[in-house]
């Protein structure tokens, strides 16, 4: 009797340690890390000129620190090997806007969604527009094979429907939204918060109407974590309390700055057709100066659309526009010459930028850096002492960005050392290089080698991916 009763007691302390998700929450503790595997997509993670980006890093971010330990973030191929990931308990969770589905249950619990996606038919700006979901019959329809959008049609089919055809895409990096814009289907099914940023890339899609049934987004947690899972409700219902989650899910969408259709149809003619003959050269200038080669593209194309043989009115020339003070001061014979004006251009910017004070954090100091590059880096001091004598934040952008145009007002330019400046140019260029920068980290398979251990998931504290910009 008493070697049953052991038993007995053994195998319930056995059945407690197997189902316990406490012992999850201890195993992260004693680690000092969160495991987290996701997806290199904009909507999720992503690896900036400015950092480590996307909803979910922000996300995952903001949970480890409330755990107190150590964010390690990493992405993998596609669905399937996220999931491969948490079967190994290799991750403790899989963050990448995901829905649970019967293939999601089997190696994890769905935590309760934190945003509900419409879903978007999109169709070709020459097309037809669909409005109805009964037209999308007898249409050329794409769908990314495998994925929620697929499962939401399956429904339509089996309910209102049931003629309902389509055309699977590839299940892991292929777009449906570029076989509309190619031509290849007239109308795909797009969330729309991929859409907020596939709209930039492929201009010439637009929206007809969204489905009945939104999506959910939810976190999916590994299996015998019940402690963990509930820690990460616990983490959404207080974030969605707040008003805090709406504000995070907005502000990293592609809706952040204004949309141009005109400037984005143009945008993706030169990343096809010029970009190309000029590209190793950004990389391999950017790599001597240490920045982000897009950086330094976005410079490229907002001074000359990367055309070499540019030329402005004040006597700028060529691919990086340098005037001829400039092209001699860095060692140039000549400016029309596209490599040496970007080999140039990217010496000068690491010159200004060391300019900028020491103790001005990123990623203030790139955009007063490139705001200097316009404006003179005289200019930029008279903007910060006026923007301190305000009682305002000199080492702020965006503060000192409010105050720049003041340079062109004459109680202001009279009192200051350098007089006057068009200062709203470089707010301007600036607000625009920033679009064209994230047009370019936004790019199909254009993704920087992402790193797969983070700094420490505190609150305020950059990744160490933040601190490697711009650094001469």
């Amino acid at each position: 009797m008493r070697i049953v009763t052991l038993g007995a007691a053994g195998m319930l302390l056995l059945a407690a340690c197997t189902h316990g998700g406490p012992s999850a929450l201890d195993q992260i503790r004693t680690r000092g890390e969160l495991r987290v595997v996701t997806l290199n997509l904009p909507t999720c993670y992503y690896l900036g000129a400015q950092g480590t980006e996307g909803l979910e890093y922000q996300l995952a971010s903001r949970f480890a620190a409330q755990l107190g330990v150590r964010l390690v973030m990493y992405p993998v191929a596609n669905e399937r090997a996220m999931q491969d990931e948490l079967a190994a308990s290799r991750a403790d969770l899989a963050a990448a806007s995901l829905s649970t589905s019967p293939d999601w249950d089997r190696v994890g619990d769905a935590a309760v969604p934190y945003a509900n996606i419409p879903q978007l038919v999109v169709y070709q700006r020459s097309g037809v527009r669909p409005r109805e979901t009964l037209q999308l019959e007898s249409a050329r329809l794409a769908v990314r094979a495998g994925s929620p959008q697929e499962r939401i049609l399956e429904k339509l089919r089996s309910t209102v429907a049931p003629t309902l055809q389509w055309v699977e895409t590839a299940p892991s990096s292929a777009d449906p939204v570029e076989d509309v814009d190619s031509g290849g289907a007239e109308y795909a099914i797009t969330d729309a918060r991929e859409f907020s940023f596939a709209r930039h890339l492929y201009p010439n899609v637009l929206v007809g109407f969204a489905l009945p049934d939104t999506r959910p987004a939810q976190w999916i947690v590994r299996k015998d974590a019940a402690g963990l899972l509930e820690r990460v409700d616990q983490f959404f219902g207080a974030l969605s309390q707040s008003g805090e989650l709406p504000q995070l899910v907005q502000a990293a969408s592609g809706d952040t700055r204004r949309f141009e259709y005109e400037e984005s149809r143009e945008f993706q003619t030169h990343v096809a057709e010029r970009l190309p003959r000029y590209r190793a050269w950004f990389e391999e200038a950017a790599a001597q100066v240490g920045i982000d080669w897009r950086l330094l593209a976005a410079i490229g194309y907002q001074e000359s659309k990367w055309d070499p043989r540019a030329a402005s009115d004040e006597g700028a020339q060529g691919l990086m526009m340098l005037t001829a003070d400039t092209a001699q001061a860095m060692g140039i014979r000549d400016r029309n010459d596209p490599q040496q004006s970007i080999f140039a251009g990217a010496r000068y910017l690491a010159q200004v930028r060391q300019m900028i004070p020491d103790r001005i954090a990123e990623p203030d100091r790139t955009w007063l850096t490139i705001a200097a590059y316009n404006v003179g880096f005289g200019h930029l001091e008279d903007a910060r002492i006026i923007t301190q004598s305000l009682g305002k934040d000199p080492d702020s952008w965006s503060e000192v960005r409010e105050e720049l145009p003041l340079l062109a007002q004459g109680r202001w330019y009279s009192r200051a050392k350098r007089g006057y400046a068009r200062g709203w140019e470089p707010v301007q260029f600036v607000d625009r290089i920033q679009r064209f920068l994230t047009l370019l980290e936004w790019q199909p398979g254009e993704a920087a080698p992402v790193q797969h251990a983070l700094a420490p998931a505190t609150a305020g504290t950059p990744s160490a991916a933040a601190t490697a910009r711009l650094v001469p």
